[in-house]
């Protein structure tokens, strides 16, 4: 998939003090975790590599939340409370943008929700574990 045929997608936590872009494809997946913390928050989410995110402002305005091995570092809004995004323990490398939190989650010609058994990660993890990978220079 060529970077021609993504698009930059704004977005950002409630209040609007932490606002960000990200670029997708006019298809995306959506990844509708299970695990402790995203059911608790209903966060449904799409990941993208680093290389595709950026902040546009709010960066100060971010408190991180990380539990069990600490690698997912789960970003708040300290005004609002809103996590707009957070870094993955599947994809470290790379971060996930809740897709409730675009400005239009729905402006896409597909977007298809995943359930992702995030009780049992450890079994499910690999499923994951490229999508931060940017596959622009792969062929289809």
């Amino acid at each position: 998939m060529s970077e021609q045929s993504m698009k930059w997608h704004a977005g950002g936590c409630h209040c609007r003090a932490v606002r960000f872009e990200v670029l997708l494809p006019d298809r995306i997946e959506v990844e509708d975790c299970n695990c402790s913390v995203c059911l608790k928050t209903q966060n449904a989410h799409i990941i993208v590599p680093a290389n595709r995110f950026r902040m546009l402002c709010g960066e100060d305005a971010l408190t991180n939340y990380s539990f069990n091995t600490g690698v997912a570092q789960h970003k708040f809004c300290s005004k609002c409370g809103v996590k707009s995004f957070y870094i993955p323990r599947s994809n470290p490398d790379g971060v996930a943008v809740t897709w409730r939190c675009l400005d239009d989650p729905y402006g896409f010609e597909s977007v298809e929700i995943n359930a992702f058994d995030g009780v049992n990660w450890d079994a499910n993890a690999a499923a994951l574990a490229n999508k931060s990978k940017d596959q622009a220079s792969e062929a289809p």
